[in-house]
């Protein structure tokens, strides 16, 4: 157990904007918890569902105005600063996003409202709405810090002169390794507009699907997402043929996957606010999904989804409930190459 800095904590950051961080964390809230990484690079929150999902999203140092990170002191004199582990914490997902959202990221028309459906024309971020706090001249803070193993998650907003600060409970990281995915095997690699994906996924729900199948080739069709449920089914193709369709595509051979639909549609709150993705599936058919999210300030953002694919034909016979995928065993994922790391 490491022994923490009376004087200063081991992370304390401060944001001008709560909502770039509202929405970032948003793309990824599909589970209760999520898994907390500091390091001097800036912080990694990670979500799973059940070892066949997972997400990541990574706020960039840069994001913030300030950015503190104190290693841990250890209390072994025959350990050097250079061993000790990043502090890595649980916190509550739903109760962070709730924090940040105190004093109102959105207005009634917000793109997040549960009075619209999952799959509802989403409006892009353009001019700002007459009363946004940027047009009425009012600034806000969100500071973050934490203190160190068993304290809390404390996330402290100000604006107008009115503060508020909320601690989270902080649970033990739960032990487990990020799904494997090789980069030096891929069977698709390609990169499209987010907004086109997040269309494709929302005309394929109509089906009502339990799986996604993804077919990849060096020629016709190309890249191509098809579903079927009980009431049809539906395929969506990406021609390579159009260059402001896919900006680049790689697909070395033939290669078709299936994935659990809900899983994938999970992530489309992040290809309703991302401006590009890249999709990428390896040899074991493990698909990777990466958002390019612009950022207040000019910068950019990345949400990284990694999916599971279910075994060979194991996506037609358990099509009711879409069965459990297993790594390493993705139908038409190709024999050759290497294995995932």
């Amino acid at each position: 157990m490491a022994a923490m800095n009376a004087d200063k904590p081991v992370f304390s950051a401060v944001s001008s904007s709560a909502r770039q961080l509202f929405i970032l964390l948003r793309c990824i809230s599909f589970g209760p918890k999520t898994h907390v990484d500091i390091s001097p690079l800036g912080i990694r929150f990670s979500v799973e569902d059940s070892s066949v999902m997972e997400g990541h999203a990574f706020l960039d140092a840069s994001l913030f105005t300030t950015f503190t990170y104190t290693p841990p002191v250890t209390s072994s004199p025959s350990s050097s600063p250079s061993s000790d582990p990043t502090p890595a914490f649980q916190i509550s997902l739903p109760a962070l996003l709730e924090t940040l959202q105190i004093f109102g990221i959105t207005d009634s028309r917000d793109k997040w409202s549960s009075r619209e459906s999952a799959y509802s024309s989403i409006t892009r971020a353009g001019g700002n709405p007459a009363f946004d706090q940027r047009v009425l001249g009012m600034t806000g803070l969100c500071r973050l810090s934490y203190d160190g193993p068993g304290a809390p998650f404390c996330v402290r907003l100000e604006e107008a002169g009115v503060s508020t600060t909320c601690e989270l409970s902080t649970y033990e990281a739960a032990s487990g390794e990020d799904i494997p995915f090789d980069r030096d095997a891929l069977v698709l690699k390609t990169i499209l507009r987010a907004p086109w994906l997040h269309d494709a996924i929302a005309e394929l729900s109509s089906t009502t699907p339990s799986t996604l199948t993804i077919h990849s080739s060096p020629s016709v069709p190309y890249f191509a997402l098809s579903a079927t449920g009980p009431l049809g089914s539906a395929t969506v193709a990406f021609s390579r043929d159009t260059p402001q369709l896919l900006e680049t595509f790689h697909a070395p051979r033939t290669a078709r996957n299936a994935y659990k639909f809900a899983l994938v549609r999970a992530a489309s709150r992040a290809m309703a606010v991302a401006s590009k993705v890249s999709v990428r599936i390896d040899c074991q058919g493990v698909l990777s999904l990466q958002f390019m999210l612009e950022v207040e300030g000019g910068g950019v953002s990345f949400v990284d989804f990694r999916f599971v694919p279910f075994a060979a034909g194991e996506g037609e016979a358990d099509d009711s409930d879409g069965g459990e995928a297993r790594l390493g065993e993705a139908g038409g994922g190709g024999s050759e190459g290497g294995g995932a790391d």
